[in-house]
């Protein structure tokens, strides 16, 4: 098989979103540095909701991304929370996948804590093939061909073989 064919995992963003600023997002971004490692960055507002109390520039969440290696051993860690199961609608039409973990403590290691509470997190996984950098960089930015974009099958796949997940219907 070609080398730039080859799927492979880009990154991974894990978010917690608190809907609020103060000692909950404190305690998330503690909950998620205990589990991916690294530290988070706070998610900003970008709009205005009266009825939510949610001003622009508001901190509500967190979120880490992971790219190679530890993006790998994560995604490993959280399919076998989830019995490495995925339901077919968590993948998109251009090959991402997003599921959810309903408690931090699932993953190995973990103890719950009565001072942090239960935090459950999003996991987005960006799946590319190599060259897909053209549609990104600033200076003679190209599309990407359509016989080189991922789609749904494809990364259905790649998540198959690789992970050795169960696509369930």
């Amino acid at each position: 098989m070609n080398v730039m064919r080859e799927p492979r995992v880009e990154k991974i963003v894990v978010n917690i979103g608190v809907g609020e600023a103060g000692e909950r997002l404190v305690k998330a971004q503690k909950v998620i540095e205990m589990v991916t490692g690294q530290k988070p960055v706070q998610t900003i507002s970008r709009t205005i909701n009266r009825d939510l109390a949610i001003r622009k520039g508001m901190p509500l969440g967190c979120k880490v991304t992971l790219r190679g290696e530890s993006a790998e051993e994560f995604l490993n860690r959280a399919l076998e929370i989830r019995e490495r199961r995925i339901p077919a609608y968590s993948f998109d039409k251009e090959g991402n996948m997003s599921f959810g973990i309903a408690d931090y403590t699932d993953f190995p290691g973990m103890k719950y804590d009565p001072e942090i509470g239960i935090f459950g997190m999003d996991v987005s996984v960006v799946l590319r093939r190599a060259g897909n950098r053209v549609t990104q960089r600033s200076i003679l930015r190209r599309r990407l061909p359509k016989g080189h974009r991922m789609d749904r099958g494809e990364a259905l796949e790649f998540m198959r073989s690789r992970f050795e997940i169960e696509v369930v219907e």
